[in-house]
């Protein structure tokens, strides 16, 4: 027999797969130029060219040094470069020996969870959610709980601190966030730190604050995203360079342990274990590398503005309603009708590839990835007109 519930995980059919799936038999029958693919979030701007060239650079080397292992916890001179990074630019005094490098944030996650986690511990986050939050936390027999969204997509801290209890052992907050491109403010972190506080004084446990943020740097005009360890000691941050630095594929990325946290070494240490445990050893050393050379750097987010804004005033001149996003490369726009999976429907038959909200933890909106070419998102201002008249038309 399988176990059953990895089956089950395999066998599920989301709304991403299936689109995924749709989209490239469309842009076979069709041509991919007459297909309006907003499905998925994988970044359509060039890596700076610091990545390329040290690449080009690195190869040169002997190729034992170059593809040979590394240390489980990641090259010492990358992780002194990352805590170095975080420390000027956010004022902290976090040590090397506290990031263990990863094949990006979901094994930042998974690890993390691993490393923390009983059976029948809970876990709250905030919905909408990147999906695979569930499958991380239930892997490791942990319980999620989910923050309705809130209007505005910021945290409704009443609905969070009323899901707190006995058994809550983490919160995983996503900022800027996938889907809704917000960015949670500094009262608004700052209210979460202490509600979180609080329950640490009341239960005499160590509850984790686990900031995913593989879109940190996908921020628009003064935006800045707070920092969670300046507001909350135990905290870990999960980081990727997939989307900062257009490199999704190379799976590379980091958890850093603040030095504040509770017993933050025997946290490190259990990470290093769950790490082990799960084969998430020796993170390509390769990139490794390339990204020692490429710390502080990141792509020209300047084109995802661009499509934001043309999206976002595009949709508004036809009647669309959104809350506009204030980073990442995701519009979440109010669906037609109740049914958002049903609207999504009605929307290929225009040949528009839109993500249902149900796959992110509530209902009755869609996500528009507008990390495409500009051109996508002009040609189908048309097709989302028609879209929106034929509702009209419906009454």
């Amino acid at each position: 027999m399988l176990p059953e519930k990895t089956l089950a995980w395999g066998l599920s059919r989301s709304c991403i797969r299936e689109l995924a799936e749709y989209g490239a038999r469309r842009k076979a029958e069709i041509g991919a130029e007459n297909v309006y693919d907003f499905s998925l979030g994988n970044p359509s701007v060039p890596s700076p060219e610091i990545v390329n060239a040290s690449i080009a650079e690195l190869i040169k080397d002997n190729s034992v040094n170059i593809h040979g292992y590394t240390t489980a916890a990641g090259i010492l001179s990358l992780r002194e470069k990352l805590a170095a990074d975080l420390n000027s630019r956010f004022g902290l005094e976090l040590t090397p020996d506290l990031f263990y490098v990863t094949c990006g944030a979901a094994a930042s996650l998974t690890v993390t969870l691993k490393a923390i986690l009983f059976p029948g511990d809970e876990v709250i986050t905030v919905a909408p959610f990147f999906p695979e939050y569930r499958v991380f936390v239930e892997a490791v027999g942990g319980v999620l709980k989910v923050v309705p969204a809130a209007p505005d997509f910021q945290i409704d801290l009443d609905a969070f601190e009323k899901l707190l209890s006995d058994k809550t052992k983490a919160v995983i907050i996503n900022s800027p966030n996938n889907p809704s491109g917000a960015v949670f403010s500094e009262d608004c972190i700052k209210g979460l730190a202490a509600i979180m506080k609080r329950h640490e004084e009341k239960t005499g446990e160590t509850l984790y604050l686990i900031s995913d943020e593989p879109y940190r740097e996908i921020v628009y005009g003064d935006i800045t995203v707070p920092c969670t360890m300046n507001y909350y000691d135990d905290a870990i941050i999960c980081y990727s360079f997939s989307k900062s630095l257009s490199v999704p594929g190379e799976r590379i990325g980091y958890i850093a342990v603040s030095n504040k946290l509770n017993d933050c070494r025997n946290v490190y240490a259990s990470i290093m274990g769950a790490g082990r445990s799960l084969g998430y050893v020796n993170p390509p050393s390769l990139f490794q590398r390339v990204i020692e050379r490429s710390v502080g750097q990141t792509s020209d987010i300047s084109e995802y503005q661009k499509n934001r804004d043309l999206l976002c005033n595009g949709l508004k001149a036809i009647g669309y309603e959104y809350v506009e996003p204030q980073g990442a490369f995701y519009l979440f726009v109010k669906a037609l009708e109740p049914d958002a999976l049903a609207f999504s429907e009605r929307a290929k038959k225009h040949e528009l590839l839109l993500v249902p909200s149900d796959d992110f933890g509530c209902t009755g909106y869609v996500r528009l990835a507008y990390c495409v070419a500009t051109s996508t998102i002009e040609k189908a201002m048309p097709a989302f007109k028609a879209l929106f008249e034929e509702y009209q038309a419906k009454g």
